[in-house]
């Protein structure tokens, strides 16, 4: 079926271009979702075994790293491409966490190194593949 705008429309409506879109953004938003429970469980943890924190940290962070463990299962790609890109996203969320959290500013190899690694997250999880 032939939309307006000369696009081929599904059943529901929305063009590839748009599902192919919505696809991504859902993609982008486990692996940033992923990210925050990762490294937000891994500084949990870090803060009760390493600084003497509370333990109910420790189980917090713990829940936190089961849910790390879940969310990408939700991606729809295959576990190896999933993890190997998820390195890289997971490269610029640290980053992010040591900014925001821990006052450590990125310099300027930082930023070179977490672009290459986000440049590589969208080559494996989003190139075009026949």
């Amino acid at each position: 079926m032939e939309g307006n705008s000369g696009t081929t429309r599904t059943l529901r409506g929305a063009s590839y271009f748009e599902i192919c879109v919505v696809a991504v953004v859902k993609s982008l938003f486990y692996f940033l979702l992923a990210g925050l429970f990762e490294i937000g469980g891994g500084y949990l943890m870090w803060l009760w075994l390493r600084e003497g924190r509370s333990i109910w940290l420790g189980a917090a962070g713990a829940v936190a790293l089961i849910f790390y463990g879940v969310i990408p299962t939700l991606q729809p790609a295959q576990f190896g491409r999933v993890y190997a890109a998820y390195g890289g996203v997971f490269i610029l969320l640290a980053m992010f966490w040591g900014w925001k959290v821990d006052g450590l500013l990125p310099d300027r190899y930082d930023l070179i190194g977490a672009s290459l690694a986000l440049l590589g997250v969208l080559i494996i999880m989003y190139w075009p593949r026949a």
